[in-house]
């Protein structure tokens, strides 16, 4: 039986193709655990259809995604943080302090796990911090860290 899978499976293959399996491992296995759908007509170009919507539908994420990618190249996040002697930082500066500057710059649809950082800073100067907007699509944020004004 010719069946259409809709979803990865182990030695079958992957979601949409089209693989000859046995009639009973069909009938009794996989179409009643929804995994895949008889290679009928009908169900080749309704599948057919739902894949061209869902490549239209991934397109346009990337290329929201590129756009977003070139604004961000252009900005410039600064983060004041509390130093000790020899300009020696407390602490580091993270995903999460990141994700903080630019929500206040307007960007609130990037969240700390978009944010690339091997480690957190930990000594002051500029950095460039990759940002993954979409599976292909990486942005670059400039981030300075600076020594906070401490008034006495």
């Amino acid at each position: 039986m010719k069946v259409i899978l809709l979803q990865d499976i182990e030695k079958l293959g992957s979601k949409g193709d089209i693989v000859e399996v046995a009639d009973g491992y069909a009938r009794n296995y996989l179409i009643p655990r929804k995994m895949v759908v008889p290679a009928t007509p009908s169900n080749i170009k309704q599948w057919e259809e739902i894949r061209r919507q869902q490549e239209a539908k991934l397109a346009r994420l990337k290329e929201k995604a590129e756009k977003l990618a070139k604004k961000l190249s252009k900005v410039k996040l600064t983060i004041r943080v509390r130093t000790g002697e020899e300009e020696r930082m407390y602490g580091s500066v993270g995903a999460l302090d990141i994700e903080r500057a630019l929500h206040e710059k307007g960007y609130t649809e990037i969240d700390k796990h978009m944010i690339l950082l091997e480690e957190p800073i930990r000594e002051l100067g500029t950095y460039f911090v990759d940002i993954r907007l979409h599976p292909e699509v990486i942005g670059t944020v400039k981030v300075e860290i600076l020594a906070a004004d401490v008034a006495s």
